[in-house]
């Protein structure tokens, strides 16, 4: 276990300018350091583990070689940005990572200044980096610098390209630096290598290469016939020798691959990029190894990309079975029997459950990277030619396939079927991955896609082999952690439950706030109803309410714009009962406990109770 007062060399730094008075050996101890104290927050606070390990010499050479507080540091995604929180003074705070009132998991300018923007999702950072940068040009900064830090995984995103296509048309000093910890490019990475990469950034290189260039395209008839052909042998061996030339194709200078766990190495090359970058983005290629310098992530960083509580010794995590794991084991039970289900997941197999159906039906599994629109529109290509596709996405990265969700599966009534895990609150991942749009957003779409809400396991197992026997568009949202399990009374999902008979003052609850509704409701005269089908909400379900005068909501959803606005609008119409709708403000939940910020949000049993109590 590694406390705040064991931090020898750690403790003495209080910004990125105490690190220019460390040796080169107090730098690696710092690394060490900074390894063993991340591992131990995150074994008590859960979070990213293997993203974090694989940066720290990385982050350590960034702050020795540029200024953060002029010049602009942006994490793509940002779960990789503990090192930067340890090294830009918030060693002390770090022990209350991803609690309530604590370090956000997540780089955050409200934190620091020396954090540049908000992050949560994929693929932003060159384009929120791009940004900057050209609007400190426009303000007469032509000084400061912006990196961008984007991992090979982030460029699965097609966000990323566009950003990147678009600096390399421009003659700007953009920095991208690739971390790349997946490619088999080990052959790549050495002296030789590291040697040829700082020639051809330099601009002497580019001085030398443009005047001999000049001068031989000057001597009559054949100079321009045999500068153009060293230019097509030099670009012939340049294709087969070294990777990634895509990039220099895009209109970058490329440079590495570099050791990314070498701090003298990546020092120096990126002082050399912020001396010779003036008038051309620059994308310096390093090779990280996840998880690295902890055994237990070293041999399987996808479990440790994201992970809650784990024994820092053994590496076992605290946390067990989930509502993830209950799909995807009903999906391989109903794949078992149906040929044609196939299963889709955006570079999250291990986290939506899926690595269970991945190892059983291999070839009916596809894994389509950090790229839901994608994602999206490729289920509704498999439905259009028979298959039963199931994709299973986080709600909070679901938003990013809405305009596919609309137009390539609901106007077609494609029966593509979306498991939407960790719908509602989140927890320690913070405003940037709270799942409470899901029902708002999924309300919209035409043709009346079918959005369901279990309340229990047996539920969420019924609804997924309901939803793959209808033939038209359907989605299930489930919990993060694991829902009750509770006997299922009646076989119809899409009908609601009467759990306590309808009296004047009636609860309708969706999801796992059902357990928090009949916890407040018990021993209350006040009828208690499972709304099952959040969307669309059937004329027939109002009728049954018949009797009550004041209905509460609850869910876990958007208060203002989810399933109780819906239900409210409906009963406006009919002129029907009282509508108040409990739910999720219409504001940033921050990282804390999923009771905490029910509690918060005044959808715990007790607020429940109290809301019951005040209309009672």
């Amino acid at each position: 276990m590694t406390e705040y007062e064991d931090l020898k060399i750690l403790n003495t730094i209080s910004g990125p300018e105490d690190l220019k008075n460390l040796s080169k050996e107090e730098l690696k101890l710092l690394a060490d350091e900074m390894r063993r104290y991340i591992i131990t927050t995150v074994s008590r606070n859960g979070g990213h583990l293997s993203s974090n390990l694989g940066v720290i010499e990385l982050t350590i050479a960034l702050h020795l070689c540029f200024d953060f507080k002029k010049d602009r540091l942006l994490f793509d995604v940002g779960h990789q940005s503990y090192p930067h929180k340890l090294l830009t003074g918030r060693v002390k705070e770090f022990t209350t990572l991803r609690m309530k009132d604590g370090l956000s998991g997540f780089p955050k300018t409200e934190e620091s200044e020396y954090d540049a923007f908000n992050v949560g999702h994929s693929s932003t950072a060159p384009s929120a980096a791009l940004g900057i940068l050209r609007a400190m040009r426009l303000n007469g900064n032509y000084t400061d610098r912006v990196v961008a830090v984007i991992g090979d995984g982030a460029l699965t995103g097609g966000l990323a390209y566009e950003a990147l296509d678009d600096a390399g048309e421009t003659e700007i000093p953009f920095i991208v630096i690739l971390n790349d910890n997946e490619m088999s490019i080990s052959g790549n990475v050495g002296g030789m290598s590291a040697h040829l990469s700082k020639l051809r950034t330099s601009k002497n290189y580019k001085r030398f290469k443009r005047g001999f260039s000049g001068r031989l395209k000057r001597i009559p008839k054949l100079g321009k016939g045999i500068s153009d052909g060293l230019e097509r042998l030099k670009n012939r061996i340049k294709y087969f020798v070294l990777p990634n030339v895509l990039f220099e194709e895009l209109g970058y200078t490329y440079a590495g691959p570099f050791d990314g766990h070498d701090i003298d190495e990546l020092t120096t090359i990126f002082e050399h990029a912020k001396l010779n970058v003036t008038d051309k983005p620059m994308l310096i290629h390093i090779v990280t190894q996840k998880g690295k310098g902890y055994l237990p992530a070293e041999n399987d960083p996808e479990r440790f990309h994201g992970i809650g509580k784990f024994d820092e010794e053994t590496g076992e995590s605290v946390s067990g079975e989930s509502n993830s794991n209950v799909f995807a084991n009903a999906l391989c039970r109903l794949a078992e029997q149906d040929a044609r289900i196939v299963a889709i997941t955006a570079a999250m197999p291990m986290g939506t459950g899926l690595s269970v159906f991945r190892d059983r039906f291999p070839d009916r599994f596809f894994d389509v990277g950090i790229a839901e629109q994608h994602g999206v529109t490729m289920s509704g290509g498999m439905a259009m030619a028979g298959l039963k596709p199931v994709f299973a996405v986080y709600s909070t990265f679901l938003q990013r396939g809405y305009d596919q969700l609309l137009h390539d599966i609901c106007l077609q009534k494609l029966p593509v079927v979306f498991g939407v895990d960790r719908a509602g609150l989140v927890g320690a991942d913070g405003e940037t991955h709270q799942g409470v749009y899901d029902i708002a957003y999924f309300s919209t779409l035409p043709n009346g896609i079918k959005l369901f809400s279990p309340s229990s396991r047996e539920e969420l197992e019924l609804m997924l082999d309901h939803a793959l026997k209808l033939n038209e568009p359907c989605a299930i949202r489930y919990s993060r952690g694991l829902l009750p399990s509770r006997q299922v009374r009646g076989s119809d999902m899409e009908a609601w439950e009467i759990i306590k008979p309808v009296r004047p003052v009636t609860v309708v609850a969706t999801g796992r706030l059902l357990a928090s509704a009949m916890q407040a409701a018990e021993g209350l005269d006040a009828g208690l109803v499972n709304a099952r089908l959040v969307c669309p909400i059937s004329k027939n379900e109002l009728d049954r309410l018949n009797g009550a005068s004041v209905i509460i909501t609850v869910e876990d959803g958007s208060r203002d714009s989810g399933f109780g606005a819906n239900f409210a609008r409906l009963a406006a119409a009919e002129n029907r009962m009282r509508v108040i709708n409990l739910g999720v403000p219409n504001v940033s939940i921050s990282a804390a406990s999923v009771v905490e910020q029910d509690e918060l949000c005044g959808i715990s049993p007790e607020k429940i109770e109290q809301t019951i109590k005040k209309y009672l």
